[in-house]
């Protein structure tokens, strides 16, 4: 018996493994060469990295297309490397049992982190789910109940020397079958969405059927390439339904959340695609590229300005768009680079005053005189402080933006006072700050105000520092400098719609403003 076992075990095959390898093509080059260990395979040589990663996937994609599927009979090919699951652990903690391989005969995929080689090898199922980072492409087939032979009586006269088994011997003239294999038997696949197993007894039969043919879009959507947020926002949207009957067939709460998750990320999704591609709420509308790309840095513009309204030292439109400007150059630490064109391309009447005054209330701290700061030049810029600011570890700055973000929205700002056309037109603070306040509260298409409504007289004049009798002209100087069209103001509204050419400057309002906004 001992030896039978034996040659069972010398039958099985060694198995299949192949390497493919992204290499430098030399020193000082940007070339890379991707090599195959399959001896048919010839060496390829490529321009960049990029294209080496991408032509080794694609070699080892054609490999495994081509491979046949993993023969049942073979013992991993990961024994051969000596990988960690055949070693013999001699430590301390020793293994009580040696390790020992189970399972189907799979293809596995196993990657360098640093995509500099993959590798497929042949290995059972236990050694693939121990590798890190393996992923199975095939399973071989199990085979099936093989039917149990009636192993033949001796035959008759047959030589003394012929071996006789106690097993094989049958009584003459019994007809006593031989014992039949028991069924294999299989557990039916459990169908998923969203890490919920879907009860087969879930009525109506429909709702069960969309709810499996969703999880099987989502995961065929998480294996693309390149996402789609609009195919990802109908997804989500047919979930949420989805899930919401489910919550009212099976009366689970959690259901109805889960429901109400989905239709947020359908909003969410449907939002960025439109941002992405430059579409508004309208389709006949035209594609806007924004200097700023989502709500959510829109939002924390909108917030800068709220801050500034709240916390500004001065008074007057002049002092609040100084403020805002400093603001936005030292919003993440309290700190920042100033030169005095920073200033002086504000419209402001009496710059170096104001700098005085801000550093005499205490929020602008200085290291020289503010003719120093107007005096600087972009090869020597003049660090500032505004120490409420700076956060500390009692209280953190009043933003949430991170220091990526602050350059951009600093940025934008000056865009916006900047213009070509209100500097042509010789806007003064004023104006300007009143295009700056009026690019952060408008509808996507441009129409002042939440929902193209227009916005109100009062928050305007809050956040402009001025009376709202004083709005009137500056909006006739937006017009003149093809800032704005068709401005009319009633007792309590602006109303109007921002130019096609600033509507890349501007942070539409995605919901609701405070009453009157």
């Amino acid at each position: 018996m001992t030896q039978a076992a034996g040659s069972e075990l010398d039958e099985r095959v060694p198995g299949r493994r192949w390497t493919v390898r992204l290499d430098a093509a030399g020193r000082g080059s940007a070339a890379v060469r991707v090599s195959c260990s399959r001896p048919a395979c010839a060496e390829q040589r490529l321009p960049s990295a990029a294209a080496g990663r991408a032509t080794a996937v694609a070699h080892l994609k054609a490999h495994l297309r081509a491979a046949p599927a993993p023969k049942p009979g073979a013992y991993c090919a990961c024994r051969a490397e000596g990988c960690h699951a055949h070693l013999p652990d001699t430590g301390r903690n020793a293994r009580a049992e040696p390790w020992r391989c189970g399972g189907p005969v799979v293809l596995a995929v196993v990657t360098d982190r640093e995509g500099r080689w993959w590798q497929a090898l042949e290995c059972c199922s236990r050694c693939a789910a121990a590798t890190p980072g393996a992923r199975t492409a095939a399973i071989s087939q199990a085979p099936g109940p093989q039917p149990c032979e009636r192993p033949a009586p001796a035959a008759a006269g047959a030589g003394a020397g012929t071996p006789q088994f106690s097993d094989h011997q049958v009584a003459a003239g019994t007809g006593v079958p031989a014992p039949r294999c028991a069924p294999v038997r299989r557990r039916p696949p459990q169908a998923k969405i969203a890490q919920r197993v879907i009860p087969h007894h879930l009525r109506p039969i429909t709702l069960r059927d969309e709810l499996i043919e969703l999880g099987d879009l989502f995961r065929t959507y998480q294996q693309r390439d390149q996402p789609d947020l609009a195919l990802l926002a109908d997804l989500h949207t047919r979930k949420a339904g989805a899930f919401a009957a489910w919550a009212e067939a099976t009366g689970d709460t959690r259901l109805r959340l889960e429901a109400q998750r989905a239709e947020q990320a359908a909003t969410a999704a449907r939002l960025q695609h439109q941002q992405r591609t430059g579409q508004t709420t309208s389709s006949n509308d035209p594609a806007v590229t924004r200097l700023l790309t989502g709500p959510a840095q829109w939002d924390h513009a909108r917030s800068v300005l709220a801050h500034v309204t709240d916390t500004a030292p001065l008074p007057g439109p002049q002092a609040r768009l100084l403020v805002v400007m400093l603001t936005l150059r030292t919003a993440h630490t309290g700190t920042g680079n100033l030169v005095g064109q920073d200033l002086t391309g504000l419209g402001l009447s009496e710059p170096e005053d104001l700098v005085a005054q801000l550093a005499g209330s205490g929020w602008l701290r200085l290291p020289g005189t503010p003719g120093d700061l107007l005096a600087s030049r972009p090869e020597n810029p003049t660090p500032i402080t505004v120490p409420s600011l700076v956060p500390d570890k009692d209280k953190p700055g009043p933003f949430t933006f991170g220091r990526k973000l602050r350059p951009k929205l600093s940025g934008w700002a000056q865009k916006v006072v900047s213009d070509k056309k209100l500097r042509k037109t010789r806007a003064g603070a004023g104006p300007r700050l009143l295009a700056l306040v009026l690019a952060a509260h408008s509808s996507p298409d441009g129409r002042l105000g939440p929902g193209g409504q227009g916005a109100g007289l009062d928050h305007l004049a809050s956040w402009c520092a001025v009376g709202p009798g004083e709005l009137a002209p500056w909006a006739d100087q937006l017009a003149a400098a093809d800032w704005l069209t068709e401005p009319a103001l009633t007792t309590t509204r602006l109303t109007g719609r921002l130019t096609e050419r600033v509507l890349p400057l501007t942070c539409p309002l995605t919901q609701p403003g405070p009453a009157g906004t």
